[in-house]
């Protein structure tokens, strides 16, 4: 359990919330582990020994981090997908500005279980069958929230959220913050006894910086805090004490850390956003020590952008894209249309969407219209000619041209056959 704030509230709030929705509803620390006693849910402990097995790791829980730091962005609220397609929203617990956690609400269903694709299993992972059939099972036991009544039920955990968020743990702060003064304190008399000329002792500390970039891109925290609080006695012995002029270099240190942040591959617009929000506040401080605080957790922010959330940063994006793809498949949708939904590049989109889901966009979308036509094809009172345009296809003859292509069977010969020889030549294939 996180040391630096008491749970206790945000755990009877995940319970009472769970009781009142009959949603799932968890709480994790500022590290993405789970913190809660409430049972989670059966689909989630299959979810996790799966990925443990096939990685040693359990990446839940960054997934989880990465939508409270989504949510922090936007406002106090986020609605995303786990690995498995399943939909989640998350609040996050923010005391004097830094994230000590959040409160997760999930899994459920965001499409009906009629239409949710289980052709996406091991995407990521390897799955043996037995796997695969306890995973389907107990997907389809979850519940489908309606997009809009997830809507309410994300503000409603916001508004728990931020009930939780207003208990402050002051005396732990306060350790913290002089602990680092201590440490910024011994840099200073340091200088001070620094066997040099004067021009030498004010020298602002650019091999300091260097250091530090260096140890951001390793992801050495511990030794960019203790670089951190180095630079910091620079500023503030060569500052005069001076409280404008420390805060004008505090400013330049925060430029210095969003691009180390971004060359380490943090989200351009992420840092940019949380650098506004950032520096709105700078002018709120009025004493050194919170000044200092304030600017190491800044540099814990941003290096979690980069490192602890790097192997998941897109995955939201992917699974966005597919559920606007599931919703949009019936029209004409193009990459681009895909992209520009969730404003990304059209090639960059292309890029990590084949490498998150292991086919490039046009066989993904083939593939899901196809799936679909073959429930229209069972339905023999749905004339032929109509079934490609119900799924997307303009053209009829490019329509069976696909299908055969994927099926191995003509859509005349599936729907003859109620989709009985595709079925044995699958049985076989798996054999």
């Amino acid at each position: 359990m996180d040391k630096e704030f008491s749970f206790l509230k945000a755990l009877k709030v995940a319970e009472i919330y769970k009781e009142a929705t009959g949603i799932s509803c968890t709480v994790i620390d500022s590290l993405g582990k789970s913190i809660s006693d409430i049972k989670e849910t059966a689909i989630c402990s299959q979810c996790k020994l799966v990925q443990t097995e096939n990685t040693g790791n359990n990446i839940c829980g960054n997934i989880h981090l990465y939508g409270i730091y989504q949510a922090e962005r936007f406002g106090g609220k986020y609605v995303y997908f786990c690995s498995l397609s399943l939909m989640h929203w998350v609040s996050p617990i923010i005391v004097d500005g830094v994230i000590k956690g959040g409160l997760v609400c999930g899994p459920v269903l965001a499409y009906k279980p009629e239409d949710f694709l289980f052709n996406g299993f091991g995407k990521h992972y390897k799955h043996t069958e037995n796997q695969k059939k306890i995973l389907k099972s107990h997907i389809l036991s979850l519940p489908y929230v309606d997009p809009s009544r997830v809507n309410s039920l994300s503000e409603l955990l916001f508004i728990s959220s931020s009930h939780v968020s207003q208990e402050n743990d002051s005396i732990v702060k306060q350790g913290e913050t002089i602990k680092q003064q201590s440490e910024i304190n011994s840099y200073i008399q340091y200088i001070k006894t620094m066997e040099c000329n004067p021009e030498q002792k004010n020298k602002y500390p650019i091999e300091k910086e260097r250091e530090l970039l260096n140890q951001i891109s390793k992801a050495d925290t511990q030794g960019a805090k203790k670089t951190l609080n180095e630079i910091l006695g620079s500023v503030f012995f060569s500052s005069g004490n001076n409280f404008e002029v420390i805060k004008s270099r505090v400013l330049e240190l925060v430029v210095l850390l969003s691009r180390a942040a971004l060359e380490g591959g943090a989200d351009v617009e992420q840092i940019f956003g949380l650098n506004y929000r950032y520096l709105s506040r700078i002018h709120n401080f009025t004493k050194v020590e919170e000044l200092s605080y304030w600017l190491s957790t800044i540099m814990v922010r941003f290096s979690d952008l980069v490192f602890t959330l790097r192997s998941i940063k897109h995955t939201d994006a992917i699974y966005k894209a597919i559920h606007y793809i599931s919703n949009n498949y019936t029209e004409k949708i193009s990459l681009e249309d895909v992209a520009d939904e969730i404003y990304l590049s059209s090639a960059y989109f292309s890029k990590i969407f084949r490498e998150q889901t292991g086919s490039n966009f046009t066989q993904y979308l083939n593939n899901l219209r196809i799936e679909k036509s073959k429930s229209l094809l069972r339905n023999s009172r749905i004339p032929l000619v109509d079934i490609a345009g119900m799924v997307g296809y303009e053209d009829q003859s490019y329509f069976s041209k696909v299908f055969k292509k994927v099926t191995g069977n003509s859509p005349g010969k599936y729907r003859d056959t109620r989709g009985l020889i595709e079925s044995d030549n699958q049985e076989i294939h798996n054999n």
